[in-house]
């Protein structure tokens, strides 16, 4: 076959455009560290890529993102926790102190005043929040767990009642003791004794009351028409009205309840209590009991616990000028829902970063509070009662009928006076329990919170591994060897400047010069 000078030039030119197409595929990869521009370059390697690229962006996600995100939030609700273990040990203190049955009143007053300093304290850390998400909610981490000032004043003009519903059990009936002096208040007559001819002395009672403390106290009275916004359920059966009787001072229940005047169920709006007489609890109620209890409350204060996230509870609020179409109803934990938020923090691979209100802010801590001051309220009328009686006596001779009677009345204020000092003393070494067990619940919840962030570092020492690895695979899969690139692009531009000269030098010659 005959080699013309075009089918050299065509075979030169060829093996030229071939040289300067390796070394652009190599500079290309000396440029953008990369063995592949397209896919076409290499499928398998491309491929490969697209699969490793991907494991690095869910891996980059999990643990630069998930991880990271999820990690905040459990070091905000430790800090929150750490914070409440050191409130409840502070209240452990206060109340260990108080139990000193030496206290007067004002030394108890000063004692109060701190614990509910310290109680504000201990709802407040659970208002604390994660990049604006409040970390006990549950799903509504844009609702605190207590209402704000700003909460009440939107209140004010927009009023917002909740129909609560507790269940509790037979457990929940707790007791109080009450010592009732009224006796003291009546006009002496005769050697030191009432109307009724019964001593001072012996009039003073100190009774056992059984009762069921709601959650909240300021509760809803009666309506107009005599209706009671409460609801009690025993085993499935509603307990009528008939049974039940309001009582708009606490004092005046317990008194009823104590002398006998109520039988039935004392209901007490303004603590929050549901008051049995001793025949009626022991007629009516036994172990395992379960009780129902709705209700309503529309007052509401600064710090008080949000419904929302305890109870199921219907709110009912005005948004308009109070007419039936501006009412807005809400219901809430109708149905029960786990509210426990996870977060993906690896490969099919969740880990919890909440903890729930439920399980450390209990309304108890806020309760006890009101029975304190219950105590000191009692403690503070009988110094008074004492007080006024030394100084009434002081006014008759000591040999005077009157004299002999106003010490038979002193005799008996000191009597009452020493049934509510160890009433309160009573009340102060439970409450020794009671924050102990606050502390537990809460020493639990740290437990299980820092239990999920070992957990999470775990995850997260895994992760960052994988993310190397995959990383380095994808530098094997995706990278260039430099050296060896810098070597090739080299012999190739070599190559090509040599391809160049030898074709220049073919192209000079033609057929004739070989005849």
């Amino acid at each position: 076959m005959r080699m013309t000078n075009k089918i050299m030039r065509n075979n030169s030119l060829y093996n030229i455009n071939q040289n300067k197409i390796l070394e652009d595929r190599l500079t290309n990869q000396m440029t953008n560290q990369s063995k592949i521009a397209r896919p076409s370059d290499d499928p398998v390697v491309a491929i490969r890529a697209l699969r490793l690229r991907s494991n690095v962006t869910a891996v980059s996600q999990y643990y630069d993102k998930n991880a990271k995100d999820a990690d905040q939030w459990l070091t905000v609700t430790a800090d929150a926790l750490t914070t409440i273990d050191e409130v409840l040990t502070d209240l452990l203190s206060q109340a260990t102190g108080a139990a000193n049955k030496d206290f007067t009143a004002d030394n108890l007053d000063i004692v109060l005043t701190q614990m509910k300093s310290l109680t504000k304290e201990f709802y407040a850390s659970g208002n604390v929040d994660y990049a604006g998400r409040f970390v006990f909610s549950g799903f509504r981490t844009d609702t605190a767990i207590t209402f704000s000032a700003e909460d009440v004043s939107e209140m004010t003009k927009h009023p917002v009642s909740y129909e609560i519903h507790e269940d509790m059990g037979y457990a929940d009936i707790s007791t109080i003791n009450y010592t009732n002096y009224n006796i003291l208040s009546t006009d002496i007559g005769g050697n030191g004794v009432n109307a009724n001819n019964e001593s001072y002395e012996q009039g003073i009672t100190n009774t056992k009351l059984f009762r069921l403390r709601l959650s909240y106290n300021n509760l809803d009275s009666a309506d107009a028409a005599g209706n009671l916004p409460i609801t009690l359920t025993v085993g499935g059966n509603t307990v009528p009205q008939t049974a039940f009787t309001e009582y708009s001072d606490a004092e005046k229940a317990y008194a009823a309840i104590a002398d006998g005047t109520e039988q039935g169920i004392a209901y007490i709006p303004s603590t929050g209590e549901l008051v049995f007489s001793e025949k009626y609890y022991q007629d009516n109620y036994k172990e395992g009991d379960q009780f129902g209890i709705t209700y309503n409350k529309s007052n509401w204060i600064e710090g008080d616990i949000n419904p929302v996230h305890y109870f199921p509870c219907t709110e009912t609020k005005d948004i308009g000028d109070g007419t039936m179409a501006d009412v807005k109803k809400t219901a809430y934990n109708i149905t029960s829902v786990n509210q426990d938020i996870y977060y993906d923090v690896g490969f099919n691979q969740q880990i919890q970063v909440n903890t729930l209100t439920t399980e450390v802010f209990s309304h108890d801590v806020q309760r006890d509070m009101d029975d304190f001051q219950h105590c000191l309220t009692q403690l503070r009328d009988i110094e008074t009662k004492i007080s006024d009686i030394e100084k009434k006596r002081a006014e008759f001779a000591e040999d005077s009928d009157d004299y002999k009677n106003w010490t038979k009345k002193l005799e008996a204020a000191n009597k009452a006076k020493d049934y509510i000092r160890e009433n309160i003393h009573t009340k102060f070494e439970n409450q020794i329990t009671n924050y102990q067990k606050y502390q537990n619940d809460n020493n639990i919840a740290i437990t299980n919170n820092a239990t999920r962030g070992s957990r999470l570092e775990l995850i997260s020492t895994r992760l960052m591994n994988q993310k190397a690895t995959f990383k380095d695979l994808q530098t094997d899969n995706e990278g260039i060897d430099v050296t060896q690139v810098a070597v090739e692009l080299s012999a190739s531009e070599l190559t090509y400047q040599a391809a160049l000269m030898a074709t220049g030098k073919i192209m000079e010659t033609n057929l004739m010069n070989y005849i």
